[in-house]
């Protein structure tokens, strides 16, 4: 149990776990992760027989890290210490775990939710919101993404190596384990919530923990953030460009030219970066075992080099050069008088788009190339001088 000022409740959810590993013949612990309280719920865990372990980082990841890296059993039951969840009946988890789950999930909205044991807000947006979109993204098939009650083997979590501190820990958990399949299972069982026992209000922030859920799931899922809506941008910008730049047309008594062609290479330009930003952002956190790399993308890692992107991007761009010197050479072709501004606005913004996105992509080719260059470990205690 992660621990934050839980004198209130802490005894009653202590004595809850221990009664059901005595009724069940479960040779288990009650461990407290602390994460620095000052109502003394650390003397009153130990006096009730639970063992107490201090998180030396404050924040609701950083005490389950603690307590998963200080845990002495195989089969971990997490879950508040503010006593709405049911410690009482958590036989269906171990039922789950000893057939071979490697995480099993708690459905509150299966089990039964108390009047009062969840706001509005969170029970019928926040959760179901932030529940679907998991479920979108990630497909883990479970019903209540963001349930603090489940149970998990505990060597098989540790070696998705979870890293963040705040409340996004409980989403990097599926995350990560359903990003391991098919070699991690993934069960769920139903629960029960009732309301805490507190008199004070929750840890939980609604608002800011409920981005900090979505931000992160947008994170772990870049083909949503950056490679879908940069794709269709790049592709309808690029379309438009190319259509317009033979002629202005008329749909449905609409005329398109190259007003729309401005604006259509604005959008050209943001889909072409969104793209790149997910390569960039693929190469870094797979790099830095934030994200898993799967076979396919070591393939195209395997084929792709800095040198192939310069290439590319320096094509684009001197294609951008070509087709300006072209307008330059039509231009002298009049003396350099007057032209047509319609037709030269056509030719320019083919020409300007060339430009842009070859030079990104040069910029982008190197930089990739910084995160994809081998290099060693420095000891965080080594000096370097310059």
């Amino acid at each position: 149990m992660p621990c934050l000022n839980e004198a209130e409740t802490l005894e009653v959810c202590i004595r809850k776990a221990r009664g059901f590993l005595e009724r069940s013949g479960i040779n288990g612990e009650v461990l407290i992760s602390d994460n620095g309280s000052t109502d003394g719920s650390q003397a009153l865990a130990e006096s009730l027989g639970a063992r107490v372990t201090h998180a030396p980082r404050r924040g609701y990841g950083a005490a389950l890290i603690n307590g998963i890296e200080t845990a002495r059993g195989r089969y971990i039951i997490m879950g508040d210490a503010d006593d709405s969840y049911d410690f009482e009946n958590l036989q269906p988890f171990i039922d789950r775990l000893r057939q071979g789950a490697d995480l099993v999930m708690g459905n509150r909205f299966a089990g039964g939710i108390a009047p009062g044991a969840m706001p509005p807000l969170h029970k019928y947006l926040g959760n179901p919101v932030l529940s679907g979109i998991g479920q979108l993204f990630f497909r883990p098939n479970v019903g209540d993404f963001h349930c603090g009650l489940r149970g998990f083997n505990r060597d098989r979590i540790a070696a998705l190596g979870l890293q963040t501190t705040g409340m996004e820990f409980a989403s990097e958990m599926v995350v990560k384990a359903t990003l391991a399949r098919p070699n991690y299972r993934i069960e769920e069982v139903p629960t029960t919530l009732k309301k805490d026992g507190r008199s004070r209000p929750p840890h939980l922030r609604s608002w800011h923990d409920g981005w900090r859920h979505l931000r992160f799931l947008l994170i772990f899922a870049p083909r949503w953030l950056f490679v879908y809506p940069g794709l269709v941008a790049f592709l309808l910008g690029a379309l438009a460009v190319g259509i317009l730049a033979f002629g202005g047309i008329e749909i449905g008594g609409v005329g398109f030219d190259v007003t729309t062609m401005v604006y259509a290479s604005a959008l050209c330009v943001i889909g072409y970066q969104s793209l790149m930003f997910f390569w960039l952002t693929k190469l870094f956190a797979t790099a830095e075992q934030f994200l898993p790399a799967s076979d396919r993308y070591r393939s195209v890692v395997a084929k792709w080099s800095a040198e192939r992107g310069l290439l590319v991007g320096l094509a684009l761009f001197v294609l951008g050069i070509v087709i300006g010197i072209v307008q330059v050479v039509r231009w002298s072709g009049v003396d350099f008088g007057p032209l047509d501004t319609t037709e030269v606005v056509r030719v320019a913004i083919p020409s300007a788009l060339g430009i842009m996105l070859g030079f990104q992509t040069i910029l982008m080719s190197f930089f990739s190339g910084v995160l994809t260059t081998p290099r060693r470990t420095i000891p965080q205690n080594a000096v370097i001088e310059a």
